[in-house]
């Protein structure tokens, strides 16, 4: 088994997973695994970073497939015995004039950027060693969305004791709601996208505290992040940060030195901690 530290990045063949990769391959002293769906494209992009003279390694990963999610684990815990560094960056969404029926839209995209991103921390964060750290990439579209619901809405998501399960309850009634037409007059913002980033957001605080009640002493942060609005195929050509530069909250958190203690369980945005 090897000692080297490992650090993992999910979405990461192209935009900003991809930058947090090419920074970590200069910055973390250890393995960077560089995951991707479609292997080809994630062999494209270890071999474009090779010629910028870094080293990534590459490994198959589906986040809306818990299979793959599982043969990930199987592999990390075969060949490192953990995970020093998560970066949860993997997400999808609809583009603005997209004309598919909103219910779909939801659907679609609850599945991938919080029930596919829970289902890697539900597989992953065990495997998490001391010292390590853990980076939730949501979005400031989470504090917009969190706005535009409801109060007894924003009283949940904002609250210091809610379960993981209440969360997916929560995040489980935005779909069906819906899909039956009364989301706006259930409280819910009209998007699919920041109600997802809502649900990240608010796993991420909940984990945070689940990391204090169980492994105190372990040492381990895990924030979510928002990158910023950055030129990728997802935000478009407009945005005004580069992939490099929207890389470089997430990659501040994944790199936090060994001693330590904050910020966990926050929601940071330019490398500062935002009021949930």
């Amino acid at each position: 088994m090897s000692s080297t530290p490992v650090a993992v990045v999910t979405g990461a063949n192209k935009g900003i997973g991809f930058a947090i990769v090419r920074a970590l391959c200069k910055q973390f002293p250890g393995d960077v695994y560089l995951t991707a769906r479609d292997p080809g494209r994630g062999q494209e992009a270890v071999a474009k970073l090779q010629q910028e003279g870094l080293q990534a390694c590459f490994h198959q990963l589906d986040i809306d497939d818990l299979q793959s999610i599982r043969a990930l684990r199987d592999f990390l815990k075969e060949k490192y015995g953990g995970l020093n560094v998560l970066v949860n960056n993997a997400g999808i969404a609809f583009k603005v004039h997209d004309t598919t029926p909103f219910a779909v839209q939801a659907e679609v995209t609850l599945k991938t950027n919080f029930f596919g991103t829970r289902n890697v921390c539900t597989e992953l964060l065990p495997l998490v060693k001391p010292y390590g750290r853990v980076v939730n990439v949501s979005s400031m579209v989470s504090s917009s969305a969190l706005g535009g619901c409801s109060q007894p809405l924003q009283q949940q998501f904002r609250s210091d004791t809610i379960t993981e399960e209440e969360l997916v309850q929560l995040m489980t009634k935005f779909v069906e709601d819906t899909k039956q037409g009364v989301h706006a007059k259930e409280g819910w913002p009209n998007t699919a996208y920041g109600v997802s980033k809502i649900g990240v957001t608010v796993l991420s605080r909940i984990q945070a505290r689940m990391l204090n009640e169980k492994r105190k002493g372990d040492h381990i942060l895990l924030n979510a992040c928002c990158p910023g609005w950055v030129r990728t195929d997802m935000a478009g050509p407009k945005a005004t940060k580069s992939p490099d530069e929207g890389a470089e909250t997430p990659v501040y958190l994944a790199l936090l030195p060994s001693d330590a203690d904050a910020p966990h369980g926050q929601f940071v945005s330019n490398k500062t901690v935002r009021p949930w």
